[in-house]
């Protein structure tokens, strides 16, 4: 069994990260990739003019969150030397986490039982700001999930070993002013090996390291269950 057939079967409802009281008909697909012509309409370097089109979006398709983005090769990242822009072969824009955006302050829910692993402030400028990691044990297997682009008072009174239980609030969405200066959303990150990282995890890769990362980082969405 392959560790996504194993995180598909879980559950075979969807696992909620934020609100469950958000029906899934809330939820719409956004494509934030290098070949939306719509990306050119704006300064894809601000994170006001980020927030417009993600807002103008979610109420032409009458949706609370824009969800998307794992394997996406992405332009918005050029905008910071922090992902290797200066380099073609080594440049990082491929994204390996699932955003789900909607406004600053919205609550993030555990989707499983769990215990906080590590919680940093990644604060380069693109990077996820404050940042919550959790350890989860189903059955035998150990993973972890990453939560980027927090508010400063989601990791305040955190300990690492804090059991979690499932359906817990466990942090909300920042501002730009402290999530790396994007359009207020989650990254939401399924990790299968931390590789020693603390409060940290690449949620972004180049096309020479695409395949490892995608085998240690499965598309959230087999355990969110958004479509």
């Amino acid at each position: 069994m392959t560790f996504s057939s194993f995180l598909r079967g879980i559950s075979s409802q969807p696992l909620f990260v934020l609100d469950n009281d958000i029906p899934l008909s809330q939820y719409v697909s956004i494509d934030l990739s290098e070949t939306n012509t719509q990306l050119h309409s704006f300064n894809v370097s601000s994170s006001e003019d980020w927030s417009v089109f993600i807002n103008d979006y979610c109420n032409q398709k009458q949706a609370k969150v824009a969800f998307g983005g794992y394997n996406e090769k992405r332009n918005i990242y050029k905008r910071s030397n922090y992902f290797n822009q200066q380099n073609v072969d080594t440049e990082r824009n491929i994204h390996l986490g699932l955003d789900l955006w909607i406004a600053a302050g919205t609550t993030v829910y555990a989707p499983l039982e769990g215990v906080i692993y590590s919680f940093a402030i990644n604060a380069n400028y693109g990077d996820y700001g404050p940042t919550l990691v959790l350890k989860h044990q189903v059955h035998d297997v150990i993973f972890y999930t990453l939560y980027g682009h927090l508010s400063l008072d989601s990791l305040a009174d955190k300990k690492v070993g804090q059991p979690i239980q499932q359906g817990e609030p466990i942090a909300t969405l920042g501002t730009a002013e402290v999530n790396g200066d994007y359009a207020p959303h989650l990254h939401f990150q399924i990790i299968r090996d931390m590789e020693g990282y603390n409060g940290d995890y690449p949620g972004v890769c180049n096309t020479k390291n695409l395949d490892k990362f995608l085998l240690n980082c499965p598309d959230p969405n087999v355990l969110l269950k958004l479509t």
